[in-house]
Parts: structure tokens; C-alpha cells; sequence
């Protein structure tokens, strides 16, 4: 009789538990979901930067800098009055032109006849931390300068809204200027609670979408 009770409560405990990790679960796809739909709307209101260098040599890493602060200077020039993500990207493309020239006169400068290209077009991310904020992973329009090859290791950051010169302490400020809503900003500036479990399950998210969508 005794072992038969105890039985019976070895299966009541195993039953709780796994009702609770089936429940623990499905809170965390729901989290992940919520936190995808804000990712996903936010991605509508930024322009990335996205530096690709020839190798990962010292030199061609040495390289890149420079071309990022020629690109990063004129990009943020061309970006000062616009209003909203959609204002920015038709400002960049007008002048892609100008700031691919001027990455190739940075990189003969230097010395090197590497060939660069500069466009705007959809690129996949991960999460990835910056200082004073963080962007989830995801897909988001990204300015794109590819040196050479572009085989090394890259640089990113965001050129709207300007987050890469923004200080840490202005990033909600200029964030919010931009268009950013208090909930995208509190996302990014990791004051949003259980922040970093909404990013794993954004993670997971972007990684089933990217599987169904093959």
C-alpha cells in the first residue's frame, strides 16, 4: 500500500513539473513572440551600418576604420534633417554614389586598389551590443560597404537613428527623436524587464522564421 502511494505521488510531482516546464514554455514563445513584433517594427524605423573588410589581416582591419569614419562622417551629414526611417533611406540613396567614391578615395589614399561597393539592401543580424544600447537579432536595412573581398570581420552600428556618435546617456533622447517608441527604446537600452530573455527568444523567433521561410 505504501509503495503504491508513493508511487502515485512520484507521478503527482513528475505531473506538476511537467505542467510547469509545458507552461514555463509556452511563456517564453509568448515573451519571444511579443518581443519579435516590437523587433520587427523597430526595424522599420532604423538604418544600420554595416562595414565589411577585405581580410582579417592587421592592415585590411587597420583599412576599415578609416573607411567607416569617411563613410560614418558624410552618412550622418546626409542624415541630419531626416525626420523618419523612410526619409533617410531615400536621402542614402540619392548619394550612394558619393559615398562609394568616397570610400575608394579613402582606400587609394592608403595605398590599396581594392574594389569597394556601397548599397542599401536588407541584412540578417544577431543580437549584438553597443555601448549604452543593444539591437535584437533580425533582419534591418543596413548601408553596406563591402571593401574588396569582404572576407574579414566587420564593423556595425546604426546611422539612423545616430547611434553610433550619440553618447551613451543621449541614445533614449535620440532614440525617441527618431520615432522610437518609450517600449523599442526601453528594449534596446536593455530597461525593459527580463530584457535578455526577450532577446533569446527573439533569437529562437528569427531562427524558426529563417527555417520556414527556406
Amino acid at each position: 500500500m505504501k509503495t503504491a502511494t508513493a508511487q502515485t505521488a512520484h507521478s503527482q510531482r513528475f505531473y506538476v513539473i511537467e505542467i510547469a516546464l509545458m507552461v514555463g514554455l509556452a511563456l517564453f514563445l509568448l515573451t519571444g513572440g511579443l518581443a519579435l513584433q516590437t523587433q520587427d517594427q523597430l526595424a522599420e524605423k532604423v538604418v544600420r551600418l554595416h562595414i565589411l573588410a577585405n581580410s582579417d589581416t592587421e592592415e585590411d582591419q587597420a583599412l576599415k576604420l578609416q573607411v567607416r569614419d569617411v563613410v560614418l562622417e558624410r552618412a550622418t551629414e546626409i542624415l541630419e534633417q531626416s525626420a523618419d526611417r523612410q526619409d533617410a533611406e531615400a536621402r542614402l540613396r540619392g548619394q550612394l554614389l558619393e559615398l562609394e567614391r568616397l570610400a575608394a578615395e579613402e582606400i587609394r589614399a592608403e595605398g590599396y586598389d581594392y574594389p569597394v561597393t556601397v548599397e542599401l539592401t536588407d541584412t540578417a543580424f544577431p543580437t549584438r551590443e553597443y555601448d549604452g544600447f543593444t539591437l535584437p537579432a533580425g533582419t534591418y536595412l543596413a548601408l553596406r560597404v563591402v571593401i574588396g573581398a569582404g572576407e574579414g570581420h566587420n564593423w556595425w552600428c546604426v546611422v539612423f537613428p545616430p547611434l553610433c556618435t550619440a553618447a551613451s546617456s543621449d541614445v533614449a533622447q535620440t532614440a525617441m527623436a527618431a520615432g522610437l517608441t518609450e517600449d523599442q527604446v526601453g528594449l534596446i537600452t536593455e530597461e525593459s524587464e527580463g530584457y535578455v530573455l526577450k532577446f533569446k527568444a527573439v533569437e529562437l523567433w528569427e531562427g524558426l522564421r529563417a527555417r520556414f521561410a527556406d
